[in-house]
This record gives C-alpha cells, sequence and structure tokens, in this order.
C-alpha cells in the first residue's frame, strides 16, 4: 500500500492530485480546512486542519499515520495569493497571512512528515514542495507570494540534503498558469485592465506531473521539475 497526505486539496492543485494519486491506488490523506470540500472527496481520508497550526499539523500526520501504518508521501501543497499591491501598499496583514501558510505551514508539514519518515519502518519516504514559477519569476505586485516562494526553494533544498541518511527524497514542483481559483481571481482582473486571458494549463496536468514525480523508487528523485503553459511568457527577453 502506498500512503500520501496532500495539503490543500479541498480545491485545485491540491484537489486535483488528491484525485490522481487515489486513481493511482495510493491511500491518500486530504488535508485542509474545509471539511464539506474534503468529505467530498472519494476515497479520501479527510484530516481537517489549518496548515499554520503547527500542533494541529503534527496531530492530524499522526493520526494518519497510526490509522494506515506509516507515510511514503507528502505533496506540500497548501498556499494562499493575497491582492496584488506593490510593497508600500501591501497591508501588514496580507504579509503575516501569507507568511503563516505559504512558509510556515508547509514547513510545518515537512516537519512533521520528516519525523515519520525518519521513525517508521522502513524508513523513507518522499516529500514533493509545490513551489512556483514564482520562485523563479515574479509576477507584478505579488511580493508577499513570491517571496514565500523564494522560500520553499531554499526549504526543498535543504531537505533534500538532509534527508539523505534516512531515504528521504524532497523535490519541487514549479507550476505556470494551472487554471485554480487563484489564477482565475489574478486573469480576472487582468481582463478587467482590458489584458488578454493568459495561457493556462488544466489543473489535472499538474496533478499528473506531481503522480510522476511520486511514482519514482526512492533511490531516483525529480529535484525540480517546472509544468507550465507552453505559451506563457516565463522565457524570452523584453
Amino acid at each position: 500500500m502506498k500512503t500520501a497526505i496532500v495539503t490543500g486539496a479541498s480545491s485545485g492543485i491540491g484537489l486535483a492530485t488528491a484525485k490522481a494519486l487515489i486513481a493511482d491506488g495510493w491511500t491518500v490523506g486530504v488535508l485542509a480546512r474545509r471539511v464539506e470540500a474534503l468529505t467530498a472527496i472519494k476515497g479520501g481520508i479527510v484530516l481537517p486542519c489549518d496548515v499554520s497550526d503547527a500542533s494541529a499539523v503534527q496531530h492530524a500526520f499522526e493520526r494518519f499515520a497510526v490509522q494506515v501504518g506509516r507515510l511514503d508521501l507528502l505533496f506540500n501543497n497548501a498556499g494562499i495569493f493575497v491582492p496584488a499591491a506593490p510593497i508600500d501598499e501591501v497591508p501588514l496583514e496580507d504579509w503575516h497571512a501569507s507568511v503563516a501558510v505559504n512558509l510556515n505551514g508547509m514547513f510545518y508539514a515537512a516537519r512533521a512528515a520528516f519525523k515519520q519518515m525518519r521513525h517508521q519502518e522502513p524508513q523513507g519516504g518522499r516529500i514533493i514542495n509545490n513551489g512556483s514559477i514564482s520562485a523563479h519569476s515574479p509576477r507584478e505586485g505579488a511580493v508577499c507570494y513570491t517571496t514565500t516562494k523564494h522560500a520553499i526553494t531554499g526549504l526543498t533544498r535543504q531537505i533534500s540534503l538532509d534527508g539523505r541518511p534516512f531515504d528521504i527524497a524532497c523535490g519541487q514542483i514549479d507550476i505556470g498558469n494551472a487554471r485554480t481559483g487563484i489564477l482565475e481571481d489574478i486573469a480576472a482582473a487582468a481582463q478587467a485592465k482590458g489584458a488578454p486571458l493568459p495561457p493556462m494549463i488544466s489543473a489535472e496536468d499538474a496533478a499528473n506531473a506531481v503522480v510522476h514525480m511520486a511514482g519514482l523508487p526512492l533511490n531516483a528523485n525529480v529535484q525540480t521539475m517546472t509544468v507550465m503553459a507552453t505559451k506563457m511568457p516565463y522565457l524570452g527577453r523584453g
């Protein structure tokens, strides 16, 4: 039995990935705040949790491990995108919320997963962090999101290094313009200013890439993967 926890599983890429893993034969703990959305995921083990609460995250991971026996995979996905603004107009509460979810929450989940994977028998597992193309190239007005996603790249690299003695692999997927609620809001704001609808991929395209990364043996690792809409303006010179 292959076991996994997906954070931010109630919508978007998290929901698509949870469904894809379940379809691929994984036993999946679906973790998010919205219980009603989680209970609608057929075959998922519901783990209601706010990732910004460290003790709640640890408790959720422990309950899952007790129920299914071990943890083979964490897809560390939960994140938020606050309204765009130049840095001097960003409300401090938006900054603190972004750090609480996008950085602290991913740290708490990775920490809980690493602890379980290190001490279970047989030892080991895989952590896949959802970075973003914003971890390499920023979007205008997205200082909170961009800064936290740069931090996730550091988190990924450090876990990848520190996990080696324990057979814990860690990689990062950087997704560009997957059609989710976050991107729909960004696209709507852009269209309101007369900009065209940006190129997008489906959340399922991103989920399938995560399933591929997850399916590798632990002696093989996708350290970084970029999955993006082919025509998005990520590469090129202005």
